[in-house]
């Protein structure tokens, strides 16, 4: 069985539910807070996403609403959305008759926004003193004031390169799974001590993660899993190109022995220039049918790619 057949076979199994009887409240537009809550909603929680109430002549007050209604109903999927201005008596009025029954709260606010909303921790924590708060930041601690979006923070985690745009919006979704995981933390402590706990999760920091693979050398053009390695690359082929990851002995010996070469996994003879020379030669005459069906033969990871 591939990989591939292996996580859709997983997949498609009843996946369990931890989160069943917990009851989140969100208040987090765009994209990191919502992801988070799609999350939780799939581990089995009763969402609740509280926004503002929607323009004359638009579906939504949430910016994700009006650019990409697609992505929006995907992530709101079995979530109860409601309508209220904050800022209004009557809009506390239905925000609090929520955190009444919530049990942790999901913000994406700068925390001068969240104090003037009454929602700083303190007057959280004294009024119900078992919810917690998963605040959704841009950058920790004193920069949680600063502008800043995905981009800005791949930016500063040095992920950014050229003038390419990154392909996914990483910090946004990486930080979407730390709220997630933030959820869990919190009702776990909050099984040990009784009361809610404040988690801050910065979206630069999402990214700072996500760099620490660069960081520590494993991407850069000397590491390995950067193209050093002759059998973790990116070739171009007969019709498109292929991404190899033959990167453990036994997967790059097959590999050398399909292009041609003694049968080795050594990772010196994968760094070499000839190796990469002989495989890069081999590929470039291999379609796309050719190497799929290779693949499976041979049991050698690689995805075709136009």
């Amino acid at each position: 069985m591939s990989a591939r057949t292996a996580f859709l076979a997983t997949t498609d199994q009843p996946q369990p539910q931890p989160l069943r009887s917990t009851r989140i409240l969100s208040l987090a537009l765009n994209l990191p807070g919502p992801a988070a809550l799609m999350r939780c909603a799939r581990l089995g929680a009763e969402c609740t996403k509280l926004e503002p109430p929607p323009a004359t002549g638009y579906p939504s007050a949430d910016p994700m609403g009006i650019y990409s209604p697609a992505a929006y109903a995907t992530l709101h999927a079995g979530v109860r959305v409601l309508h209220a201005h904050l800022k209004t008596p009557e809009g506390q009025a239905v925000l609090h008759e929520e955190l009444a029954r919530t049990d942790v709260l999901i913000t994406s606010f700068r925390p001068s926004a969240l104090g003037k909303l009454g929602l700083a921790w303190d007057a959280l924590q004294a009024r119900y003193p078992r919810l917690s708060l998963v605040r959704i930041v841009g950058a920790a601690a004193e920069r949680a004031e600063e502008p800043g979006h995905d981009l800005t923070y791949l930016a500063d985690a040095g992920l950014v390169t050229g003038t390419e745009m990154p392909p996914t919006l990483y910090a946004d979704m990486g930080g979407a799974l730390m709220a997630s995981e933030a959820v869990l933390q919190a009702l776990l402590e909050r099984a040990r001590s009784g009361h809610g706990v404040c988690i801050e999760v910065a979206l630069a920091d999402a990214a700072a993660w996500l760099a620490q693979p660069r960081d520590w050398g494993l991407t850069t053009p000397d590491g390995d899993v950067g193209g050093q390695h002759a059998g973790y690359r990116i070739y171009p082929c007969a019709d498109g190109r292929v991404a190899v990851a033959a990167l453990e002995p036994h997967f790059a010996a097959r590999l050398c022995t399909a292009a041609g070469l003694p049968a080795s996994g050594d990772a010196d003879v994968l760094r070499a220039p000839a190796t990469h020379q002989a495989v890069a030669a081999f590929l470039r005459t291999q379609t796309r049918a050719q190497l799929d069906a290779l693949a499976v033969a041979q049991d050698i990871p690689l995805h075709t790619l136009a």
